[in-house]
């Protein structure tokens, strides 16, 4: 079973419950307010971890209690978290999330010390081998996101790109991506960016996924929070291509994975669960 590295963000995620996400300069009136570990890089690792990967995280926390609990969120799930570096003059990356009756969200990410992740930190991507995987997403700077998947490229290992946020990335980093994962929204905007890759897989929410001539379908779900289930597909698809899974058969664990987190409250499961 290869390994498992992940670049990118670890924040921590306020979420408010509402009866209904408000509209533009519309006030409503939340029903709950919680904090939690959060960040698509930590989600995706926790993910990754849960479904028996081996897996390491490399990104940045601020030197405070969030930061400090975000780390040890991860750990608690067995990830490991050596490479993960601890910035004085930069706040934990924080996102505020809305999560209304039906499960919908909106979400703001605050990068804070997510953005002082740099090419200098990037030296256990040079230590990754064939069989190995790199899983990238994009609240990191663009440019480390790209030097990394050059980097694991070069050293012969596989490159699963998550591009969310969406944003525009270098043609020769989607053509390492296999695959580049992408919802609906970031698919729309790929497409009308004039840009490809040649290793697609899509994300259809409660309709499963798709890559290339592959579609598994998703089973219905009760969604208690839809928060961070697209990070759950991506980190249990990751662990099951490094056991060596065929597409369909990884398609379908991350599936399966994505409709478990839908059924609790917050992006990664309690510690133990």
């Amino acid at each position: 079973m290869g390994r498992i590295l992940v670049v990118g963000s670890i924040n921590q995620d306020l979420r408010a419950g509402v009866e209904r996400l408000p509209g533009p300069g519309e006030t409503v009136i939340g029903r709950s307010l919680d904090r939690s570990a959060g960040g698509k890089g930590a989600n995706q690792a926790v993910a990754a971890a849960v479904a028996g990967a081996a897996v390491d995280m490399l990104g940045a926390v601020g030197d405070d209690d969030a930061g400090r609990g975000s780390v040890a969120a991860m750990a608690a799930h067995g990830v490991r978290v050596e490479h993960i570096a601890v910035v004085a003059d930069e706040p934990t990356g924080t996102a505020i999330i809305q999560v209304d009756d039906g499960g919908e969200n909106s979400i703001v990410v605050i990068p804070g010390a997510n953005h002082a992740v740099s090419e200098a930190d990037l030296g256990p991507v040079d230590g990754l081998t064939a069989g190995d995987i790199l899983l990238l997403q994009l609240e990191i700077p663009l440019p480390v996101v790209a030097a990394a998947a050059r980097r694991a490229a070069a050293a012969g290992a596989r490159v699963v790109l998550n591009l969310a946020p969406f944003a525009p990335v270098d043609a020769d980093v989607l053509a390492i991506a296999d695959p580049l994962i992408v919802n609906e929204h970031e698919a729309a905007q790929l497409a009308a960016a004039g840009l490809d890759a040649p290793s697609v897989l899509t994300t259809l929410g409660a309709r499963g996924a798709t890559w290339a001539d592959l579609y598994v379908p998703a089973e219905p779900v009760e969604v208690v929070d839809s928060t961070g289930a697209g990070d759950s597909f991506c980190g249990a698809l990751a662990a099951a291509l490094a056991a060596g899974a065929d597409r369909q058969d990884a398609m379908r664990a991350a599936t399966a994975a994505a409709g478990r987190t839908v059924g609790h409250l917050g992006a990664q499961p309690p510690a133990g669960g």
